[in-house]
């Protein structure tokens, strides 16, 4: 955490890698202008909190503002698409719709990188924080694997769409098996959370909607363990492809 009005304009300023910000919810003053304008200027997402939750944070001055940082470098989604490309690879993403759970997090960061997804894409709001827990419970991958944060995860799907990838959404509604669902091609894998699934806006954006096939009477998957199961199929089709 970095607290304090100009400690954290300076980080701002500086490009380091601020998740989110929290700010009093009376704060005012040219310096909070200030930092509200940087914070909007580069996607950073701010919460106006009571000054109780702020003081609980830290014992520190923070001045009303307190910023999180993130080990994980942002990527650029349009960057880790044209790189696969040029490799002569197909882009295999894995988008998370409201996935807040940071253990979950790091346990799909994990598959995506044995699975050989070239990267992940969160929404900068509403998803986990890519913190410590997150880092520790992917065993480094979130480290080591690229993920794109947006403020828009509809957005970029339709961007992802532009450059020729194809949207799979996995969902309990989908007309389609995952043994039988086309992964073939540059293709985006878009996973939801447990309590609320994958957003009807995204939805409608998918091109193919795929369930998992199930035995048992409990009607879902942890959404780590769900999207453990879509990546191993991915990665078996492509194999068969090769």
């Amino acid at each position: 955490m970095i607290c304090g009005v100009r400690p954290v304009i300076e980080a701002l300023r500086s490009g380091r890698n601020v998740e989110r910000l929290l700010v009093r919810r009376d704060a005012g003053g040219e310096g909070i202008r200030e930092l509200k304008e940087l914070a909007k200027d580069r996607e950073v997402p701010w919460q106006p909190v009571p000054p109780e939750k702020l003081d609980r944070l830290t014992r520190t001055e923070h001045q009303g503002v307190i910023a999180f940082l993130s080990q994980v470098e942002e990527q650029d989604l349009d960057g880790v698409i044209a790189q696969a490309y040029d490799k002569g690879e197909d882009p295999f993403i894995v988008a998370l719709d409201s996935v807040t759970d940071v253990r979950n997090m790091g346990a799909i960061a994990r598959s995506a990188e044995c699975f050989g997804a070239h990267a992940l894409l969160v929404p900068k709001q509403g998803t986990a924080r890519l913190g410590p827990d997150a880092v520790k419970s992917s065993a480094g991958a979130l480290v080591r694997k690229p993920v794109c944060r947006v403020m828009s995860l509809t957005d970029a799907l339709k961007r992802a769409r532009e450059h020729g990838l194809r949207i799979v959404a996995c969902t309990e509604k989908g007309d389609v098996s995952l043994a039988d669902a086309d992964l073939t091609g540059p293709i985006v894998v878009v996973m939801g959370s447990e309590e609320t699934g994958i957003s009807p806006a995204m939805l409608r954006l998918a091109d193919q909607l795929v369930r998992i096939d199930m035995a048992g009477k409990i009607g879902s998957l942890n959404v780590s363990v769900a999207t453990g199961i879509v990546l191993n199929q991915v990665l078996q089709r492509r194999l068969k492809q090769n």
